[in-house]
């Protein structure tokens, strides 16, 4: 065929596609909002790229920092995105019995997604027989991190139950080592690892039932068993003896960076309790350290001896809020191990997809924590991120924050309570 004639053909096929609407470089697109930022959206950008690759559709990723009020912006306005992936799991519910998420029970293979996924994850996201939520990755929290080889330099021990912490916590300050290293600060969020202190100590001290009749407000902030978790938390923040830099640094000191003092040379603090994301924050200021060797994790011990450890954890949940044939297909590739194994080896995450091999885990540490998740007595989400917002963030976050400067925790516990009593 002569250049010309084949210029003719190309020609004719344009036509034919622009009246039939079929195009063979087009296969649609779709809107992806999340509050992701550094390291989580180099690897949230690796999942889409990898999307795109395999579909063809062009995923547009919005970037908030506020997802809860702009995307309930955006759903007045009437111009969702077509998927949001909110960290807010009161927010889903909230959403999805208003009719502004998609029922995904309509949308997945739940006969696959059933196989592959335990009911926790998919009974996190249901009301009323709606899955509004797609459980993609998951970060434990109820872990303690430490130095092994400063521990065995010292003959500490890891401890079994919370007294046991807490004779380590008072040993450890009459030999003069800092027991702990906290940080509270994470800009307009400040407070909330405090939150998940309290949270912990909840489920332990209080057990589930009374974690869960706390977080619907089916008993008042100012309940004995709340305040004996915050005073808990207060013996070890409030002690100058027991927190690096006294309560003033814990105040001003990002998240990010409160573990660093576990590993200087030698070692300013010996214990700091964060999720399993801290992991890159501790490998970012010393990248030569080795998982299991160098630094380590225990679980937040439970109340008692020979009870099981009960693990409260957080969750990378994806929506749908319109149900478009490219936002079907890009909820249903996060569903796989293909998609969460990206976010295991980029940051650490534990897919939650239980047909993930472990040998994807990058060290013994990711590993660890995965088992640590699978074997867990008693999993609860994130009781902050389970209240109305304006509880949870709102009244929760500054409440730890005023605690900690030394306002008295009774009125910090009323003052949360009467934000309940109106927001419930």
């Amino acid at each position: 065929m002569t250049k010309k004639g084949l210029c003719l053909v190309l020609n004719l096929l344009i036509i034919v596609f622009a009246f039939t609407g079929v195009s063979v470089a087009d296969n649609g697109s779709l809107t992806v909002m999340a509050q992701w930022g550094g390291q989580e959206l180099d690897a949230f950008m690796k999942v889409i790229e990898r999307f795109e690759e395999k579909t063809g559709i062009d995923v547009k990723y919005e970037s908030t920092r506020d997802t809860s009020t702009v995307l309930v912006t955006r759903i007045q306005a009437g111009n969702p995105p077509e998927v949001c992936v909110i960290p807010d799991l009161g927010l889903i519910k909230d959403l999805g019995q208003e009719g502004s998420l998609v029922d995904l029970n309509k949308v997945l293979d739940m006969d696959r997604i059933k196989e592959e996924y335990n009911d926790v994850w998919l009974d996190l996201t249901t009301v009323d027989g709606h899955m509004y939520g797609l459980v993609m990755t998951a970060d434990i929290k109820s872990l303690i991190w430490y130095n092994p080889k400063a521990f065995k330099a010292r003959g500490y021990e890891v401890p079994g139950t919370l007294d046991e912490l807490m004779s380590l916590t008072e040993r450890m300050a009459r030999k003069g080592d800092i027991p702990w290293a906290v940080g509270l600060e994470s800009g307009p969020a400040s407070g909330w690892p405090g939150t998940d202190w309290i949270e912990d100590l909840v489920l332990r001290l209080a057990g589930p039932e009374v974690f869960d009749k706390w977080i619907n407000h089916e008993i008042p902030w100012t309940d004995p068993r709340i305040k004996e978790a915050f005073e808990y938390f207060g013996k070890i923040v409030k002690n100058s003896k027991y927190v690096w830099g006294g309560p003033t640094s814990v105040l001003m000191t990002n998240f990010g960076d409160a573990v660093a003092p576990l590993y200087t040379e030698p070692p300013q603090a010996f214990m700091h309790k964060q999720a399993s994301f801290i992991t890159s924050f501790i490998l970012e200021h010393n990248p030569d350290l080795v998982a299991g060797e160098d630094y380590d994790f225990f679980p937040f011990p439970p109340a008692e001896k020979g009870e099981g450890v009960p693990v409260l954890g957080a969750a990378d949940m994806v929506s749908m809020l319109k149900d478009t044939p490219e936002a079907r297909k890009f909820v249903d590739f996060l569903s796989t191990p293909e998609a969460q194994t990206i976010f295991i080896k980029e940051l650490g995450k534990i897919g939650v997809n239980k047909t993930i091999d472990l040998a994807v885990y990058p060290d013994k540490i990711t590993r660890k924590m995965a088992r640590t998740l699978l074997n867990a007595s008693v999993f609860r989400f994130d009781g902050s991120n389970s209240m109305p917002a304006a509880v949870g963030s709102g009244a929760f976050n500054p409440g730890i924050l005023d605690y900690v400067r030394g306002k008295d925790l009774d009125d910090v516990l009323k003052s949360i309570e009467a934000v309940a009593e109106e927001n419930y």
